[in-house]
Order: structure tokens, then sequence, then C-alpha cells
């Protein structure tokens, strides 16, 4: 088949491998499901896209492992959903109609709401299992795997997301490695479309001296800034709110939107309990004073496996990741050979990291037998600051940072946030604030209200915790914005007895 032999055939390797991925898990649903009781959430955009001819591929590899690859595959057999709203650009409707007679989906078009829609379909059809488009960093993709059951409220499904870990660029590659059709629009600019009320063409795009000319959305060079094209336009009516916002306005959305980084420590000495971790709670709290979110903070042995396999998962989950501990010229050192398994890449002398070498170590510092100034080839940047001995090291979107202790890593987070914003590539946001209010109720009398609140403000992270195992329940709101969050402690007051929360400082 035409999609998983331009694969096969292509040179890039990450592309390779999420494909790879992404056909495994659609294989494991068509095991799992039969192919009346999997259906195929299409909108007509970039994601989407990708996810059908992924469906193509994996269906063609799903029959190929039953020995009864026959006939002509052109036509696709899984029911596909299509949901129609007069707020869609004629665009993405055209591309929609075209996809679905080109390649001969069995299509239904639902003009209801998503939630109703998918109710009633699901009460006409056998439907246990639905394939979408969702990738991490998608507002709705919090919280999800690869198999997720549909969220409580909603009917009972099997979310399936081939795609999850995928990055812009990935989808891009993929798109442009298999010379697939994709809506017109992002041609013109367009990087992540909505409606035709919230999405305009990505600024980052556009033509030097003009403000109507755009470059294709497969030139964007960093795809964090995907959505910068979905602000809110003025709604030309001054109409209200829409109830499950919950008062949330379309300026908030922007600065609640979210980049995120995880952080990884290699140390045995962690894991055995011999030293205690300092620079992972540092680090989280340093990225949410510039509005980052921690995806995840792991520990993982000094082991080059287990390094590479780490890094895989979290750099393409995160926009950053940030790793300490195992660099240096002793046995256990094994990070930067673990990041360059992960990417794919070899070793290789890097002759100006070298220098820096030699001036701290002076003659012990010679020719190939240095393996200290081995790095990852073809992926490192060197980023030098007047105030670090050694550059700090950048292989795509993993920081590799040396420092063994707080006041060494303070030093080198000062110095990677003033380069990172000379450079134009650090986008700071909001900065995450918090509340508290703590309650000697039971666990069992809060729960029910907490979940609703958390319902009611899903831009708010809401948590609980005690200091000790019969102390005070203590509930935490953590966010971007503190009215929201003083309007959300006012919403948990309102649902018990006066008296019941007290506010902490």
């Amino acid at each position: 088949m035409e999609i998983d032999r331009a694969i096969r055939e292509c040179d890039d390797r990450r592309l390779q491998t999420k494909y790879k991925n992404a056909t495994y898990v659609v294989q494991r649903a068509l095991t799992l499901y039969s192919i009346e009781e999997v259906a195929f959430s299409f909108n007509g955009g970039k994601d989407s896209t990708v996810l059908l001819h992924i469906l193509r591929a994996g269906y063609f590899l799903h029959k190929k492992g039953q020995n009864s690859v026959n006939g002509d595959f052109q036509d696709f057999p899984i029911r596909t959903i299509y949901f129609e709203s007069p707020c869609a650009f004629p665009e993405i409707n055209s591309f929609t109609y075209d996809t679905a007679a080109t390649y001969g989906l069995q299509i239904d078009t639902i003009s209801l709401d998503f939630k109703s829609g998918l109710e009633a379909l699901l009460k006409e059809k056998p439907i246990r299992a639905i394939f979408l488009g969702v990738r991490i960093g998608d507002p709705t993709a919090v919280g999800q795997e690869q198999f997720s059951p549909s969220s409580p409220g909603w009917p009972p499904f099997m979310r399936v997301n081939p795609i999850l870990d995928w990055s812009y660029r990935d989808v891009w590659a993929f798109l442009l490695t298999c010379k697939v059709n994709y809506c017109s629009l992002y041609d013109q600019g367009y990087t992540s479309i909505g409606s035709i009320h919230d999405t305009v063409p990505n600024s980052l795009l556009s033509v030097s001296n003009s403000s109507y000319k755009f470059k294709p959305a497969y030139l964007l060079a960093d795809g964090r800034l995907e959505r910068a094209g979905r602000a809110k336009r003025p709604s030309s009516t001054g109409g209200q709110l829409p109830v499950d916002s919950n008062g949330l306005t379309g300026v908030d959305s922007h600065k609640n939107s979210m980049l995120t980084a995880s952080i990884i420590a290699v140390g045995d000495e962690i894991l055995f309990g011999i030293v205690e971790d300092q620079l992972g709670p540092y680090l989280c709290r340093k990225l949410h004073s510039i509005g980052w979110s921690v995806f995840k903070l792991s520990v993982v042995h000094n082991n080059i496996d287990s390094v590479a396999e780490e890094v895989e998962r979290q750099k393409s989950k995160s926009d950053m990741v940030f790793i300490y501990g195992g660099v240096g010229p002793l046995h256990s050192d094994v990070t930067i050979a673990g990041i360059a398994k992960a990417f794919g890449v070899r070793l290789a002398p890097d002759e100006e990291f070298e220098e820096y070498l030699r001036h701290i170590i002076g003659d012990q510092c010679t020719g190939d037998r240095n393996e200290m100034a081995q790095l990852p080839e073809g992926i490192t940047e060197l980023w030098h600051h007047d105030k670090l001995s050694v550059p700090l090291i950048k292989c795509q979107n993993v920081i590799i940072l040396s420092a063994t202790n707080v006041s060494e890593l303070e030093k080198q987070w000062d110095c990677w946030i003033e380069l990172a914003k000379s450079s134009d590539l650090l986008a700071l946001l909001e900065p995450y604030v918090s509340k508290h209010a703590a309650t000697n109720l039971s666990d069992v009398e809060i729960a029910q209200p907490l979940s609703k609140l958390c319902l009611e403000f899903p831009d708010l992270y809401i948590g609980c915790y005690r200091k000790a195992r019969y102390g005070s329940l203590i509930v935490s709101f953590k966010g971007k914005d503190l009215a929201r969050i003083g309007s959300a402690i006012k919403a948990l007051h309102k649902k018990f007895q006066p008296g019941a929360f007290i506010e902490m400082n």
C-alpha cells in the first residue's frame, strides 16, 4: 500500500518510529474490536487527515497479518463520523466530502453538537471504540493515553489515540512524505483550524512587507506556536459567553495557554536513597514561575538504555526536557550516550566543546581519548554565557544540565533563561499562582463536591494533600489567573456549611 511503502522508503527514522507505533495501536484496536464496533472521527484538519491514512495503512497491515489481503483496498470500511458545523470553514467542508469520495468513506454527517450527536449515534450503531486525532498539547489531551475510556457524563466508548505522541513536525513530515492531499487553508498560513470565529492565519508565517500573504503551515519553525492563530475574534453582537465557559474569556484562554516540560534525573544514588534530589523540585518551581507546566518528573538508573527510553518518551510528549546527573568521565556518566541513543544518532567528537574542557582540566584532556567531548552528532547546540565555564548543551528540545546542587543549578537556570530569551527560543507565559484552603472534613465528605468543582473550573489545578494522616486536609488551587482561583474558592465555600474551609496564607 502506498502509505506504508512511502514511510518504509523514507530516510526519516523518527517518522518511521512514530508510524510504526501508531499503526500498531490501530492493529491492536482492530484485534480488540470488530469493524462494526469501531468508528473514526474526521474533522478535515491536518491531524485527522494524518489519522485517516494511518488507519488505512493500519487496516492494510491488520488484514495482511491475517493473510487476507485480497482485492482492492481503495474503499475504507471503518465508519467515519463528521460533525458538520455552520461555523466551519467552507474549505474544511469541501475537503471532507472530497476526501470521503476519494477513499470511499462510510461517512455519517451529524449536525448536532459533539456530545448529543455522539449519544444519538451510539444508540443507533454498535460502536464501542472511536479513533481520534488527539495529540499531546491539545486542550482535550490532558490525562489521555493511547486507549482511554470516555469521560464521566459521556456515553461509554473507548477513545483510541494512535498519534497522541506526535508533534507538529511529525504531522507535516508524514503528510509531505506520503504526498497526500490536505485542506487548502494550510497553504494560506493557517496552522491550527477551529471555527471561522476563532481562527486566523498564523502571523509568524506572514510574508515580509505584507499583511495578507502567508507562507504554508509546514514552514512554521517552532511547532509549539501552532495555535498562535487561534486568537478569539471579537463578537460583532457582543453576546454572552457560552454556559460551559464558566466565565473563562478568550483572553483568559490565551493567558492560560500551556507549554509543558519534563524533568529527568539520572542517578542510582537517588533511587538507593543515598542522596535526596533537590534539583527536580527546584526546576518545577522555576518552570511554574515562567508559566510552564511540568508534565513529568522521573528518576532513572545510570544505564544508557534507561536514559534513552525515558528521553525518547518525554521528548515527544513535552515541549522541553531538562535532564541532569550522569554527566562526566566516570563509568556511571551515561546521560549523553543515552540521549544520543534516544535520537538515533552516534556520539562524535566536538572540537569546540573539547577546547572548553581543555581549559578546565588541562593536559588530562587530549585528542581522541577525551570521551567527555563526544556529543550527539547533528543535533547538538552549545549555548555560551560569560558566567558559565562550560556552555549549556542543547540537543533539539533536550537541555543537559551539569549542576550538582541548587546553587549551581540556579546559576545555570538564570543563564539559560537569558540566552533563550535573547534567541527568541523561550515563550514566557503568565506565571502560575496558588491559594490553599484547609478543612477538618473527611475525604469522603468532600470527594463528590470537589470532583464537581474540578469540572466547573477545568483551567485550574485543584489538588488535595495532608501534612499528617490525621491533620487537616488542604485543598490547593493553582492556575494563572488569581481572580479565577478566587472564584473557585468561593464556589467551594458554597458547597459546604459556613466555616467548613479556612483559607491559608
